[in-house]
């Protein structure tokens, strides 16, 4: 059993665990469970996340939390989280454990032993050969990390792209046992950047809600995208793990984190939203 994460590791690892998790992400269970911790009735749950994930609320812009989720959703001090002022840095676009690879074959992200195409990620098998050659940046949020996210370039975005699906947990455990990135919830940004070429930014939904909040996209008139800006809020998740994908063409930019050079996913490194992992090539 995996001590750091034992209720996944009971989940995923035991028949039990497995029967309870059917229950878990019955569609149902997951809204009762979001209403709840969106409730006046969920604020007796802060103290004790605070505690666990040892949230510093001296950088919040508010503690006047109505529920379990605005705690959750808090908003952090923008002076805490600046944007590198350089328009040719490759930021990211929340806090996070970010894993890096290349893609290649058309395929393959492969996580903990389960592998995970690009295709299926989009459902979409044509625009998933547009980044052939090219880059995928995971980052992971752990519970206890902020959960807002900003866009990683400016440019113009289209409208989300909603694939529904049964929330899992996303986690090296839960990796071992169901295909995460093509079971879960996600929604898909398309954006014609300034800088790094057309880029997909996807934000995936886990377990238990995962539920994904991405502001409304200002379009004008009857036009289909909008104009996004480089660091401007997207969007946030509710309670469960997360993640945010980033997929880039080939040949659009150059890690600056060493460990990542490789593109080979076998580091995860802590970064902050507006950090600096690249430039543009």
């Amino acid at each position: 059993m995996d001590k750091k994460r034992p209720v996944v590791s009971v989940l995923y690892r035991t028949f039990l665990g497995r029967l309870l998790l059917k229950v878990l992400t019955v569609p149902a269970f997951s809204e009762f469970t979001g209403r709840f911790l969106s409730s006046r009735f969920s604020r007796v749950l802060i103290p004790a996340f605070i505690r666990k994930n040892r949230i510093d609320l001296s950088e919040c812009e508010s503690t006047e939390f109505r529920s379990f989720n605005d705690c959750f959703t808090r908003r952090i001090r923008p002076d805490l989280r600046p944007v590198d002022s350089d328009p040719k840095a490759l930021i990211s676009p929340c806090d996070g454990m970010l894993s890096a690879y290349r893609i290649h074959s058309g395929l393959i992200l492969p996580i903990k032993q389960s592998d995970f195409s690009v295709s299926d990620l989009l459902e979409d098998e044509e625009l998933a050969k547009r980044f052939d050659g090219g880059m995928c940046l995971v980052y992971r949020l752990r519970v206890g990390d902020y959960h807002r996210y900003v866009f990683f370039d400016s440019g113009l975005a289209t409208e989300p792209k909603e694939i529904p699906g049964k929330l899992n947990a996303v986690s090296p455990i839960a990796l071992r046992k169901v295909p995460v990135f093509t079971e879960n919830s996600r929604e898909i940004t398309l954006i014609d950047t300034d800088n790094f070429g057309t880029a997909a930014q996807i934000e995936v939904g886990a377990l238990v809600v995962g539920k994904i909040d991405n502001h409304p996209l200002e379009t004008e008139g009857s036009a289909c995208s909008a104009a996004v800006c480089r660091g401007a809020e997207k969007g946030y998740f509710m309670f469960g793990g997360s993640t945010i994908i980033i997929l880039l063409e080939k040949d659009r930019a150059k890690l600056q984190l060493e460990e990542l050079m490789d593109l080979s996913g076998a580091y995860e490194m802590p970064v902050r939203l507006g950090q600096r992992v690249g430039t543009a090539i």
